[in-house]
């Protein structure tokens, strides 16, 4: 137990479950990691295709007689077709696994988050189509749907179909408040023909750490210079701002923090009736720190800071400003463009793993 930890606390996150608003999923499918973040205070989790990639890298002995066996049963099958299956199954597994924290929490919680495919980010009928075949995977979905032009239409659609949310591929702040506006959009049709929403649960994904990425690419392209430090709170700063945009707007949508790179993508973020989502890797981090667990969401970042990343970063203004960023700007904005790059090459990587088994490679023992 570390010194940040209180006798009666399994850890830091445990504490902060615990003594906070702020809740913690894991931003992983696997059932070890998925039980160890459980067992610390976690009510929710995360699937797409770079976790079930992951996953089943590291859990094959687990999962080949399954990948065997699904090549069997789908004989005409394509390998994307194996490979979303798998996602699918990982994805119900998991959920299996949070149903009691959903049925206890009334929905807002006990939830898996799965992604839709990001190939089909400009399509918005078709996204909708997959959040609603996916929705019906399990009482305790949530569908991932990515915040690009296509992507907004099809939050409010998938939201006024009884789906719940969440957003993801998304950076700014501007972003988030086309999310909010959205589900709200969504949620008001609902209640104009007196369907349910009190048990739905959508939440906006700030990948933090992905924008002070971006930045630190703007750095050496553009050859700026700047304190290293100042980066790291980039993210931060944003996600803050967000959130105290959404509170005083009554928004019903939570704030998720994910794309960790530092412990403040956390500890900043204590406190705010808001959703971290850590990989496990980050968890252990965070469980074997000292860093104190307090609320410090209303813990401005300082005013030099900010200022100085303004001063040096169009792309950060754009990211902190509301209107920054127009809804046709989305698929253009650099980390967008960088992380669906990589979400697209992972559904290549699941393929070519699936691959491996119907086309064993003859040149290999």
């Amino acid at each position: 137990m570390t010194q940040s930890t209180v006798t009666g606390f399994k850890s830091p996150l445990h504490k902060m479950t615990r003594t906070t608003p702020t809740v913690l999923w894991n931003d992983s499918a696997s059932i070890r990691e998925l039980t160890y973040s459980i067992e610390h205070g976690a009510v929710g989790a995360t699937c797409n295709p770079v976790i079930v990639y992951g996953t089943l890298k590291k859990e094959m002995n687990e999962w080949k007689d399954r990948i065997r066996a699904l090549i069997e049963e789908m004989p005409v099958a394509t390998e994307d077709e194996i490979a979303w299956q798998l996602v699918r199954e990982i994805s119900v597994n998991a959920a299996a696994l949070l149903k009691p924290i959903y049925d206890a929490q009334n929905g807002r919680n006990g939830r898996l988050s799965i992604q839709t495919d990001p190939r089909l980010y400009r399509n918005s009928a078709a996204i909708v189509a997959q959040a609603v075949e996916f929705d019906r995977l399990a009482p305790n979905i949530i569908v991932k749907i990515p915040v690009t032009k296509a992507g907004i239409p099809a939050i409010e659609e998938a939201t006024y179909r009884g789906i719940s949310i969440n957003a993801t591929v998304c950076f700014t702040l501007p972003q988030c408040v086309a999310v909010a506006e959205a589900v709200e959009r969504g949620l008001s049709r609902r209640e104009r023909e007196g369907k349910e929403i009190a048990t739905m649960g959508p939440v906006c994904t700030i990948m933090v750490g992905r924008l002070d990425d971006w930045l630190r690419v703007l750095v050496e392209k553009e050859g700026i210079a700047i304190d290293p430090g100042y980066i790291e709170w980039a993210g931060v700063a944003v996600f803050k701002n967000t959130y105290q945009l959404f509170r005083e707007r009554g928004y019903r949508i939570r704030l998720l923090s994910a794309a960790f790179r530092n412990h403040m993508h956390w500890s900043e973020f204590v406190g705010g009736d808001v959703v971290i989502s850590p990989p496990y890797s980050w968890q252990l981090r965070f469980n074997g720190s000292d860093v104190d667990v307090r609320p410090r969401i209303d813990d401005p970042v300082e005013p030099r800071i900010v200022e100085s990343l303004l001063r040096k970063f169009p792309d950060f203004r754009r990211a902190i400003t509301e209107g920054g960023l127009s809804i046709n700007e989305f698929d253009s904005f650099g980390p967008t463009r960088r992380t669906l790059r990589q979400f697209i090459s992972a559904c290549h990587d699941l393929d070519g793993l699936v691959r491996d088994f119907m086309i064993p490679n003859p040149d290999v023992d």
